[in-house]
């Protein structure tokens, strides 16, 4: 392999000039999670700047959490009205639509799930269940 095909590989290689890497492109339209686990609950926090408790769906079905956003196209079209026919010279911030799914453990008590957001920061807390607590002994039998 030379340079120019290592170049070729990590733009694109496509026909209509230079485009962002494939790993930097996947990195920026998914926001970043961190979930922690405590006896009681896992919880989870999703870092989603710029948007809105209005901008987020959350569900939960068949022992799936899934967080999505969609953009639309009103923030377009309001800048037109307010700037007139405005051309852009440099347009780096843009917000896409993401969607999320996390496959839950057996153990979550899908009736208390709860979500808050606060500074840009969704947090969601996922309780334990009480039954998966017991902890049932076996006693084992000499054969």
């Amino acid at each position: 392999m030379n340079e120019l095909a290592l170049f070729d590989s990590l733009f694109g290689g496509n026909d209509t000039g230079l485009s962002f890497p494939e790993f930097y492109r996947v990195q920026t339209c998914v926001p970043k999670v961190d979930v922690r686990e405590n006896k009681d609950a896992y919880l989870l926090d999703m870092d989603l700047p710029g948007r809105s408790d209005k901008d987020i769906d959350i569900s939960l079905k068949d022992g799936v959490l899934t967080v999505a956003s969609i953009t639309d196209k009103k923030e377009e079209k309001r800048d037109e009205k307010e700037d007139g026919k405005a051309t852009w010279l440099i347009h780096e911030r843009s917000r896409s639509s993401f969607t999320r799914r996390f496959s839950l453990p057996d153990d979550v008590d899908a009736e208390g799930v709860s979500a808050s957001f606060k500074d840009g920061v969704l947090s969601v807390r996922l309780p334990r269940s009480k039954a998966a607590e017991t902890v049932k002994k076996i006693a084992i039998s000499a054969a």
